[in-house]
């Protein structure tokens, strides 16, 4: 079977959301336009590689680009994950690959669906109260 010319994906995890591009090219992985190498902090890092290094050396013939909006640090680690992971699949097209994926961590594949609770009356926050005093 012939391959596309590219597979377009999507991931989420709270409010981040990342768009992921897989293409023919040379290895290269960047999230915004920024090699994944010199993106900090390391364990931000290794989260995203995780699909990459599942797959094996098939991912060295193709190039890799994530955006990704929204969240914070690991929120978009995680979102980038998810939409590499869905892009390398279905670029690859390989059942056996999936059951793996998912046998790992289902996060790989599913969105998480867990979000913030919003702030409620009578305290700070979702579940905060103010203390009451009996004396």
């Amino acid at each position: 079977m012939k391959s596309p010319l590219l597979v377009q994906s999507s991931g989420k995890r709270k409010s981040a959301v990342a768009r992921c591009i897989v293409r023919k090219g040379t290895g290269q992985v960047r999230i915004n336009r920024r090699p994944l190498e010199i993106l900090e902090p390391i364990l931000a890092r290794q989260k995203i590689q995780e699909p990459l290094f599942m797959v094996g050396e098939k991912w060295k013939n193709l190039d890799i680009d994530v955006s990704v909006e929204g969240g914070g640090i690991m929120g978009q680690a995680s979102a980038a994950r998810t939409a590499v992971a869905r892009g390398l699949l279905a670029w690859i097209k390989d059942d056996t690959l999936g059951a793996k994926l998912k046998h790992y961590d289902r996060s790989l594949l599913v969105n998480d669906p867990r979000r913030k609770l919003p702030k409620r009356p009578g305290g700070r926050g979702a579940r905060k109260r103010r203390q009451k005093s009996y004396r």
